[in-house]
């Protein structure tokens, strides 16, 4: 094998709770994870000249040594002291910094990629336990699927596949910075934290309904209230038939879960006409 195409699927926060702030300055978190049908795509070759060559479509995000995807393939290079060179055309879609783990994904794809490639013989919990030095989500990201997520995001649970459901996602036209909202998070005495039981239980009983009733995250607190237009979007598509909408990761970006496809294509179809998103997407939950 001399290439290889993949996709590197983004993914969405069921729920989202922060626990406590550590001595070590990281935050201990709680939150169920899903991976959707929303895709980069990741292609990747062996070339002679001991380098690493990344291309992208966005001309804004760097190709050097500081994207993710550059960190995995020099990682395992390092280790494995491969002597060839690896090339990587990164084809975005995912819209990036929008709380959907696009450049962790990429990472976990590009590993995922170097050990089919140089045939690594890499398990998969041995990739896992090598892509938490290059970020938090990533581990998440080479399982999939439907899982929790604790301590600082890299304890993971693999849960029971949520049932296949419609998706509209929205990205406002802001960027957020996740360090800002983690800096800016109050918590004390009177902090409401979301029904993570609750929603675990949902998933557990293949109840997709209570589970998106359930749905909350905590980081709300701080991106919502700087950012109205994520409110707006969530208010919107519950009006238009969602069982419930919340916000993804540190956001800005936010979905809502629909009982059936075609009240979220007329969701989709409004916002759209609304203007109130400058990225849509109707996707579905996706399990391996």
């Amino acid at each position: 094998m001399r290439s290889i195409s993949l996709k590197a699927r983004a993914k969405i926060n069921l729920g989202l709770d922060v626990l406590r702030k550590r001595e070590d300055g990281y935050h201990e978190v709680k939150m169920v994870m899903q991976t959707i049908n929303i895709y980069d795509k990741i292609y990747m070759k062996i070339i002679e000249k001991p380098e690493i060559k990344i291309v992208t479509n966005l001309s804004f995000l760097p190709t050097n040594e500081s994207n993710l995807v550059y960190k995995a393939i020099q990682m395992l290079r390092d280790e494995f002291n491969i002597e060839k060179g690896v090339f990587a055309n990164v084809y975005k879609y995912i819209p990036v910094a929008a709380g959907m783990a696009g450049g962790s994904t990429d990472a976990a794809a590009a590993m995922i990629g170097m050990n089919k490639l140089f045939k690594l013989g890499l398990s998969r919990e041995e990739l896992m336990e090598r892509a938490v030095k290059i970020g938090a989500d990533v581990p998440y990201c080479i399982m999939g699927g439907t899982a929790l997520a604790e301590g600082i995001g890299e304890k993971l649970s693999q849960l029971k596949p949520l049932k296949r459901c419609s998706i509209l996602v929205a990205k406002p036209d802001i960027s957020v910075s996740t360090k800002f909202v983690y800096t800016n998070l109050k918590l004390d005495e009177n902090t409401v934290h979301p029904d993570m039981d609750g929603v675990l239980e949902a998933i557990d009983s293949s109840d997709v309904e209570t589970m998106a009733k359930k749905m909350s995250n905590l980081l709300e607190s701080v991106t919502a209230v700087k950012y109205p237009q994520i409110e707006e979007i969530k208010k919107s598509m519950i009006e238009l038939g969602a069982i419930n909408s919340i916000m993804s990761g540190s956001g800005p970006t936010v979905f809502g879960i629909f009982g059936n496809r075609k009240e979220a294509k007329k969701a989709y179809k409004t916002i759209k006409e609304k203007g109130i998103a400058k990225r849509l997407f109707l996707t579905e939950s996706f399990n391996k």
